[in-house]
């Protein structure tokens, strides 16, 4: 998952229009840190003597039984937010369809490719210049904060807990595997992949750590399961799955989106092999023909830091493309599925220090590299009104991108539909400033006031998020192998939901507005 906020609530229903943080945009826990607990406490290291297993599981379709609780999890449930404030709380939707979106929508079942959720965009299927053609364009959505837990995103799960990552919450929490289980049952349910089917969505992008697939205490299992689950929904709803081992062992990053906050040890050769011998155990279930019309891909790392200009980060960009090639070559080997996506995330290197590891490759046509590209934390973004946000965008294409001519498939994985921007009083937008735990500010920064749902519908700033959505969505469908939102649930406009009903005003992420926007720009 990304650099992404932490959350804040709104204490009361008195909103001032002049002050916006593109529906809120908030501090940045992985950028900024949450406060240090004892250093002893929270540092990973290499996992000594662990108990690996492969699953011997057969390839059904679907798990033999559901969990025990999963009667119960019909819909999604929430503590629902002050209802005068809907963008900025931690949830707004009810269970059932609320106005703005669409629920029930029937779907078929069918084998291969398939994806039937919406009339399909002129640039779906195009040919690019390049080497690379773009046979097919997975529009996605990440479930984040369901199997590996994120503090900000699911702040409820964490109370009363002194947690701060996953590895503290197993090893701390009280009553930590049935609080799991609730919310691994809850949180993600069969409804929302029929709601996001509905958006025109036919992929999904699923974190999950390494220790679903293996014992490493004190981590606590069975996300697995939940996963399994996932993908026959997915199934269900003529979507594609890409399995994303978002937690690799010895933390790739030292962020909580890994599992465990704290020091890098990822790179050290016992947690290196055993990262592979995780990515054979999912290749050699998941690769099977069995799932072939379902999971399209895995993913064998997500953000791990570049190097030691990242304080704290001990990676080096010689292993972590070493390991892509042994971790393609796992895969190949142990999958049946020759048409099985083995995608990396880019490392902050950008894609085109990936060509030459590609060529590298015994058949190299399934090997994608992940770029996350968040406008909303870009530095040199901030100070940027909607236009120059967009403009921004546009230039994607030759700065990523190579020009639409990659010599390699790209897909972005994760990004966002906020940016900071303020509103002013007759409709038009201005660049925001720094973002602080109490929220972005505009002029006033002692006020630190935020927008409701009134406001963005009373001015402009409606319009122009959608046209900053809609031009991220044309930049990818025209250079990329396709796009994932993150995220389906989370505060503000990182909740998918929540923009679909107050940016999209209820229309399908597939629906442009705004055509051909960043050809109209000088």
């Amino acid at each position: 998952m990304p650099s992404l906020p932490s959350l804040a609530i709104l204490a009361t229903s008195t909103i001032f229009a002049t002050i916006v943080s593109a529906l809120p945009q908030y501090y940045d826990p992985e950028q900024y840190g949450y406060p240090p607990g004892p250093s002893s406490q929270y540092q990973p290291g290499p996992i000594t003597s662990p108990t690996y297993s492969v699953d011997s599981s057969s390839d059904s379709s679907a798990p033999t039984a559901a969990p025990s609780n999963f009667a119960t999890a019909g819909y999604t449930t929430y503590t629902t937010s002050n209802t005068a404030l809907p963008v900025a709380s931690y949830a707004t939707l009810a269970p059932t369809g609320t106005a703005g979106l669409s629920y029930g929508v029937t779907q078929t079942a069918s084998a291969g490719v398939s994806y039937a959720t919406s009339t399909p965009l002129s640039s779906s299927n195009t040919t690019s210049n390049g080497t690379v053609a773009h046979l097919e364009t997975f529009r996605g959505v990440n479930l984040g904060g369901w199997l590996i837990l994120e503090k900000w995103m699911v702040p409820g799960v964490f109370n009363n807990t002194g947690a701060i990552d996953q590895w503290t919450f197993d090893s701390t929490a009280y009553n930590a595997e049935a609080r799991l289980q609730d919310h691994w049952s809850t949180y993600i349910t069969q409804q929302d992949f029929v709601q996001m089917a509905s958006w025109g969505i036919n992929a999904v992008r699923i974190p999950i750590g390494y220790w679903a697939f293996m014992d490493a205490s004190p981590y606590i299992s069975g996300a697995d399961e939940y996963l399994e689950l996932a993908i026959g929904w997915a199934r269900a709803n003529s979507m594609r799955v890409m399995i994303d081992l978002h937690g690799s062992p010895g933390s790739q990053n030292g962020k909580d989106h890994s599992g465990q906050q704290g020091a890098v040890n990822w790179q050290a050769y016992d947690n290196v092999n055993l990262t592979l011998k995780v990515l054979k155990t999912i290749a050699t279930k998941y690769g099977t023909m069995a799932y072939q019309d379902v999971v399209m891909g895995i993913e064998i790392v997500n953000e791990p830091c570049k190097d030691s200009s990242t304080a704290g980060c001990t990676n080096t960009p010689t292993v972590t493309q070493d390991f892509a090639e042994k971790a393609y070559d796992t895969i190949r080997t142990a999958a049946p599925n020759k048409n099985l996506w083995v995608i990396t995330h880019d490392a902050w290197m950008g894609a085109k220090q990936w060509e030459g590891v590609s060529a590298n490759l015994n058949n190299p046509a399934r090997f994608g590299v992940d770029l996350h590209l968040y406008q909303n934390q870009d530095a040199a973004s901030r100070g940027l009104n909607v236009d120059g946000q967009i403009a921004a965008v546009c230039s994607w294409k030759q700065t990523q991108f190579m020009g639409g001519n990659a010599a390699i498939p790209i897909f972005v994985g994760e990004f966002a539909g906020t940016i900071d921007v303020c509103a002013n009083p007759d409709g038009t937008t201005r660049g925001g400033l720094q973002c602080t735990p109490s929220g972005c500010q505009c002029t006033n920064i002692a006020m630190g006031n935020y927008i409701d749902k009134s406001n963005v519908v009373a001015t402009n700033l409606q319009a122009d998020l959608r046209r900053f959505l809609e031009a991220q969505l044309e930049t990818f469908e025209q250079n990329t192998n396709g796009w994932f939102l993150w995220s389906l649930k989370g505060p503000g406009l990182w909740s998918a939901q929540n923009i679909v009903q107050y940016i999209m005003q209820g229309d399908p992420l597939t629906k442009r507005e705004n055509l051909n926007i960043c050809g109209q720009i000088a």
